[in-house]
């Protein structure tokens, strides 16, 4: 089994929190994109919950054939820790890995409440800051992560 190169997935994620930025974003958008990421996981029959937060608010959640309600607690603890870092969940479980540490020892919180799983991905308005996360939960974590990144990718314009 190759050996992970976490600098080099955390670099990849860093870029893609740089780029994946919005002009603006409203509960319109967040209907929109999160209807085009259900679209794609629909397409390759993923079974997968999908949530859209602005600010506190959850503004676009569903939940696909196959998830159960545990889904929706993976993304809660996505969300607060999304929210708490201003970082994405996937980078923050990449950093704690890359530093030989558990994430409960780099951040001094519980796993009861946060998760340092990939996923949920900030929602950056230019200008403003964070303001929401997209999120998916139901598949490995990398998938979920690379699923919310498609979908924000496809909504921007910017598909590879």
């Amino acid at each position: 089994m190759a050996e992970v190169n976490y600098s080099k997935l955390i670099e990849e994620v860093i870029e893609q929190e740089k780029e994946l930025t919005f002009s603006k974003f409203s509960n319109d958008d967040a209907y929109e994109l999160g209807n085009i990421i259900v679209g794609l996981a629909k397409e390759r029959g993923l079974a997968v919950t999908v949530e859209i937060r602005k600010n506190t608010q959850i503004v676009y959640h569903v939940a696909l054939e196959g998830t159960a309600p545990d889904n929706d607690k993976w993304l809660e603890r996505k969300y607060n820790l999304v929210t708490r870092t201003q970082k994405s969940s996937y980078r923050i479980n990449l950093e704690t890995k890359e530093a030989g540490r558990t994430f409960e020892q780099m951040y001094e919180l519980t796993t009861e409440n946060y998760a340092a799983h990939g996923g949920c991905f900030p929602i950056n308005v230019e200008g403003t800051g964070v303001i929401g996360t997209v999120a998916v939960s139901g598949l490995e974590q990398s998938k979920d992560h690379a699923l919310a990144i498609e979908g924000v990718r496809i909504f921007l314009g910017k598909n590879e």
